[in-house]
């Protein structure tokens, strides 16, 4: 069993990081207001949760102006969607074995 729970991510253990991440991987792309409605957390709850993601280089930060209003979305990197599929997959196994 040790080898099943080896291969979860402790980045992902947060609900709010598995939902951050679930989102971004569903829709490519999600602005920060987009990721506070859904998840239903504060501005720093949420805030917190997004930098410990950029540090670990699992999203990318995007900064834009629509029209003259600024706008930040986010988008997972490349190793931020194979750490979280791994992590997905490490879950399924889990499951199976359970059973």
């Amino acid at each position: 069993m040790k080898n099943v729970i080896s291969g979860l991510n402790k980045a992902f253990e947060s609900r709010v990081r598995l939902g951050i991440m679930s989102i971004l991987i569903v829709n490519q792309t999600a602005d920060f207001i987009t990721l506070k409605q859904q998840l239903n957390v504060t501005d720093g709850n949420i805030a917190s949760h997004i930098n410990a993601l950029e540090k670990l280089q699992y999203l990318e930060v995007i900064k834009q102006f629509i029209g003259k209003k600024p706008n930040t979305s986010y988008e997972a990197t490349k190793s931020g969607k194979k750490a979280f599929t791994e992590h997905l997959d490490a879950l399924e196994k889990l499951i199976r074995v359970s059973n």
